[in-house]
């Protein structure tokens, strides 16, 4: 199927986009934007935003539409990652960064407490930074779930990623829609201060019905924020799934219109909107700054 032309990105090197890539690298940090292949990196990383992935770069996970690399077990994951992401968002003076992590089903806690070390790490170096999550569902483990919680990060976003119908298709046997909810309900009954987040990539087969039961069902528990955007193939092999239909500009708009309508406080949606991307960034961060 071929990609329309309001799907055409044209990406440019700047000298922010290089000094990011470099000092990432230079500090053996990861980024989702890289693993993911984000169509947004270069206009991300030339504003000083990134979405540092942590746990290694290999996830645990098989789900049939995300390019991060996959294996039974992961990296060992590096003890020194807190400090070095600390170290990096303190020096650039961020206000505002996201952090999300490979699943690690490997792991005996499944690397929640080194996720939650790096959020406080974070919070100790640079205490005026707000701290958005991106989490695994970590098999809805409360303890787990609890941990993050406890360390008090602004904003906790867990995709559901696709409608009912579609989740065990599309994504790893070991999710499932149901438990995504799951997750997302918890986390808000833990910490109601905590404002909580989701992400729906369209044109996976899903009908207007089947979406607007998705956004229904989150809203029932209680997530704040909604990211809605285009699902595009990583590779073009019989793992991934293949694209059914590319959404047009003005149906993630009336999208966009709906999700306010039933309750959402802020909806980015867009083709090239991610769960990360900073479309909500500043609306999210005056609203947090308010409590």
């Amino acid at each position: 199927m071929p990609k329309p032309e309001w799907l055409a990105i044209r990406p440019a090197s700047t000298k922010k986009y290089d000094d990011v890539k470099n000092r990432i690298k230079e500090l053996g940090l990861h980024t989702v934007c890289v693993e993911a292949h984000c169509p947004n990196i270069t206009e991300c990383w030339s504003s000083g935003t990134a979405t540092f992935m942590v746990l290694g770069d290999v996830c645990t996970r098989g789900c049939h539409f995300c390019a991060v690399r996959k294996a039974q077990n992961g990296i060992n994951a590096d003890r020194m990652e807190p400090e070095k992401l600390a170290q990096l968002i303190s020096e650039w003076k961020l206000d505002y960064v996201v952090i999300t992590s490979v699943c690690r089903d490997d792991l005996e806690d499944q690397g929640s407490s080194h996720f939650a070390e790096c959020i406080l790490a974070i919070k100790r170096a640079a205490p005026s930074t707000l701290v958005e999550v991106l989490i695994p569902d970590f098999r809805n483990d409360d303890v787990a779930l609890g941990r993050i919680a406890e360390a008090m990060p602004d904003v906790i976003g867990h995709n559901i990623e696709t409608v009912r119908r579609l989740s065990p298709i599309i994504r790893d046997r070991r999710a499932s829609y149901d438990q995504s909810l799951s997750v997302l309900g918890k986390v808000k009954a833990m910490d109601k201060r905590i404002y909580t987040k989701s992400s729906i990539m369209l044109g996976l087969g899903e009908t207007n019905d089947e979406i607007m039961e998705a956004m229904e069902d989150l809203r029932d528990n209680d997530v704040d924020f909604l990211a809605i955007g285009q699902y595009l193939r990583p590779l073009s092999n019989g793992f991934y799934a293949e694209v059914k239909e590319y959404v047009t500009p003005e149906r993630f708009e009336a999208l966009r219109k709906l999700a306010i309508e039933l309750g959402f406080k802020y909806c980015a949606a867009g083709p090239f909107v991610r769960s990360s991307y900073r479309a909500g960034e500043h609306f999210v961060k005056a609203m947090v700054q308010e409590k």
